[in-house]
């Protein structure tokens, strides 16, 4: 019942593991676009017919699930890639929480896009899942690669990184959001700001499907209302679903969930995912917040540091860009014929 979400204690690293393939289920190794020298692994489980890609993101605490030989397929019908996080049991690399590891997931996609391209459907259609700190990846990167995925579902994610840390009791996240993002939230807020889904919500295009328990503890239900209530500010309400399970969450994201509330949410889950297998395009003009960069199909900005937040206005037919931000960040964007551009944002005085 969603296991892999749930914030555990992390697997043993185990970095030397050697990639396999077997009928339904291979352990793979790729490289980081961002990050030379660092080797990222993944499990790819293959079904028993073409079909779209999913995503899976694990829980903060976690690593994705142990790799295993499979003879047969999933119960689910997708290609479907587990990632491990950089800096978990399988991955090298330093965790940064929604900051670079999320081009990993990118990464991860074009990976399997190009070794596993007669095993897919469509492309173009991706699908992503993931909870507790997974579902706080999901709300990120819908907003930082804002036409990669057809649809997402983002179970118990936490939306705001800063009140995260203000509400964290016990200091169970908090030592490590001090390392992943280098500051507390009192003593620098955008580096928060740019890793935070409800931050960044404005971006959103993708259909997406919130879950949260009204007694979770460890990521309080607050968190997926105030995505929800973002989006609505930013004119977004037609894109986001919320369900809210009363009476359910605690220690564990899920105590005290029926079996009839969960076979009922899997059901949605499914139906939100079929009625949207239709690939995102951007508009060619607009603007995006960026949090740290940017990825489009058309372009990609890249801010000095995955901690610098600026809005950008982009004419893509009249090659336009303009990024202001709270200080002269330094940026480049690449377009999608391969042009390079580079420069500082204007800045803006502080609100």
């Amino acid at each position: 019942m969603y296991e892999q979400y749930e914030d555990r204690i992390r697997q043993q690293a185990d970095k030397r593991r050697p990639e396999f393939r077997s009928p339904y289920q291979d352990f793979r190794y790729y490289s980081s676009s961002v990050t030379p020298g660092i080797r990222l692994a993944l499990n790819v489980l293959k079904p028993a017919r073409p079909s779209y890609l999913l995503v899976e993101l694990h829980g903060w605490h976690m690593s994705m699930p142990a790799p295993q030989h499979r003879d047969t397929p999933s119960d689910k019908p997708y290609l479907i890639v587990q990632v491990d996080m950089r800096g978990r049991a399988y991955s090298e690399g330093m965790p940064d929480c929604n900051g670079l590891e999320l081009i990993d997931v990118y990464d991860a996609i074009r990976f399997v896009k190009d070794e596993y391209k007669e095993l897919l459907l469509d492309p173009d259609v991706v699908y992503i899942e993931g909870g507790s700190g997974g579902g706080g990846n999901v709300l990120a990167l819908v907003n930082k690669f804002p036409d990669l995925f057809a649809a997402a579902t983002a179970l118990y994610g936490v939306s705001d990184y800063a009140e995260w840390y203000a509400c964290d009791r016990i200091g169970e996240f908090r030592d490590e959001m001090d390392v992943w993002i280098g500051c507390a939230p009192w003593e620098a807020i955008e580096p928060y700001e740019a890793r935070s889904g409800a931050f960044l919500a404005s971006n959103q295009l993708t259909p997406l499907l919130l879950v949260h328990g009204s007694f979770d503890a460890r990521v309080p239900a607050s968190h997926s209302r105030l995505y929800a209530d973002a989006a609505s500010r930013a004119g977004k309400s037609r894109l986001v679903r919320y369900v809210e399970w009363r009476g359910v969450g605690g220690e564990e994201h899920t105590d005290r969930l029926p079996d009839a509330l969960h076979r009922e949410f899997a059901e949605r889950n499914e139906r939100h995912r079929r009625s949207n297998a239709v690939p995102i395009e951007i508009a060619p003009t607009g603007t995006f917040l960026v949090g740290g960069y940017l990825i489009t199909k058309r372009f990609a900005v890249h801010m000095e540091s995955p901690d610098a937040v600026a809005r950008l206005e982009y004419d893509i037919d009249g090659g336009q860009f303009r990024l202001r931000a709270k200080r002269p960040y330094a940026y480049r964007i690449l377009t999608e014929e391969g042009v390079s551009l580079e420069g500082r944002a204007d800045v803006v005085p502080e609100a």
